[in-house]
């Protein structure tokens, strides 16, 4: 019976572990078990516990400027990557980003006393507040203050590996200090696409096991986040060019884009989770995330986008193209502008149509991680030189040969 000041933190835990499982991010016992027991409300002090046991992130320190730089995941988040880390009793485990401390002590008890979790925390006012949190709460673990790029050698090594922070690159000490057969788990950026990826080692080699959507807040030090931000229409405008790896750019013609005229070529094609497909334009040069202004789409100034936030596109100097959809979400269109829109715009369209013919959302995406400047396999789609590695993504499902 609930109180009449609201339901308890025990309550609204139990609510959410049901909702995670109803939702399918929950599939095993052991994540149900651990987030039913772990108290998140005590890793978020002075949040609500509505906002601590509800479905969004919860915000815990800011820069100077107001910008985000620590934070708890949703818990779909959480349990969908405790699914994919696949932590047992026993393992050693090395965590990249502690936060607000909550995962390790999910971590914590996943591998039981006779394992182990170090936990490795970039900002020292973050980790003091993690390691208060863990104190309080009873839970054995590691916390060292130091660059996550370098991990920590010192416990090494380890049998899973799991990076809570966006990262660029996949470090070499990550695969130095992982256990040959074990995994790593990564939000992984690739040419501006993130997905949690689980790479299991073999030898120099990482694999794929598993890819899933996801956004993080940039890794800070040595492994942080390459990416170009580029304003069209001037400082907070109606578009933000976000383009990654380094990839050339005209930012001065991009910004000048939406003083011509818009084109619309509509593919036929109908509306699915573009998460395959954005892997398939990827490859066109240009490729990016476009943020878009909600009010100057619901104004009519410019198309909607695929999604509130924006969607992703293509910049070729001066032009900009991203995904639209129709009001009822029967096809997928590409909305462009800049002196070439309707070229651009009928080239991304092609592509959409090709993949589709190609097999479309029936296709499936796999990735490899190889020590940097290692000669492409001949099957990969799509090839991404980084600093300590080379990333390898392969498309199957249709005749990928170009």
């Amino acid at each position: 019976m609930l109180s009449s000041s609201g339901p308890s933190a025990k309550e609204l835990r139990e609510a959410m572990v049901g909702r995670l499982r109803g939702e399918g991010a929950i599939r095993s016992a052991a994540v149900a078990a651990v987030m039913g027991e772990v108290p998140r409300d005590a890793f978020v002090p002075g949040s609500a516990l509505a906002e601590a046991y509800g479905s969004g992130p919860v915000v815990t320190h800011r820069d100077e400027a107001g910008v985000a730089i620590s934070s708890a995941s949703a818990p779909g988040v959480v349990a969908t990557m405790l699914e994919q880390l696949d932590v047992r009793e026993g393992h050693r485990v090395l965590e990249i980003g502690t936060g607000t401390g909550y995962n390790a002590a999910l971590l914590a008890l996943l591998v039981g006393s006779s394992g182990f979790v170090t936990s490795i925390e970039f900002d020292d006012d973050v980790a003091g507040s993690a390691r208060e949190a863990l104190s309080r709460t009873g839970y054995a673990v590691e916390l060292v203050v130091g660059d996550g790029a370098l991990g920590w050698d010192a416990s090494a090594p380890y049998d899973r590996i799991i990076v809570t922070a966006g990262a660029w690159d996949v470090c070499d000490a990550w695969r130095e200090q992982l256990v040959d057969g074990g995994l790593l788990l990564v939000p992984l950026r690739m040419a501006g696409l993130t997905r949690s990826v689980a790479l299991r080692r073999d030898g120099e080699v990482l694999r794929s096991e598993s890819l899933v959507p996801c956004g993080f807040i940039p890794l800070r030090g040595g492994d942080a986040v390459s990416e170009q931000n580029v304003w069209v229409g001037g400082k907070d405008g109606d578009l933000l060019l976000r383009i990654d790896d380094g990839a050339p750019v005209d930012a001065e013609a991009a910004g000048r884009a939406l003083e011509y005229p818009g084109a619309a070529v509509w593919t036929g094609v109908g509306f699915v989770m573009p998460e395959i497909l954005d892997f398939w334009l990827a490859r066109m040069s240009g490729f990016c995330r476009v943020l878009i202004s909600r009010d100057a789409a619901d104004a009519g100034r410019i198309a909607s986008p695929l999604f509130p936030w924006g969607s992703m596109g293509v910049v070729s100097g001066g032009t900009v193209a991203y995904l639209t959809v129709t009001a009822d979400f029967s096809q997928i269109g590409v909305a462009a502008y800049g002196p070439d829109s309707q070229e651009l715009a009928e080239q991304v369209a092609a592509q959409i149509g090709a993949w589709n013919a190609d097999g479309g959302p029936r296709m499936t995406v796999s990735v490899e991680v190889h020590p940097t400047g290692t000669h492409p396999r001949p099957d990969s789609w799509l090839v991404l030189e980084k600093k300590d590695s080379t990333v390898m993504i392969a498309m199957r499902g249709g005749d990928l040969r170009q």
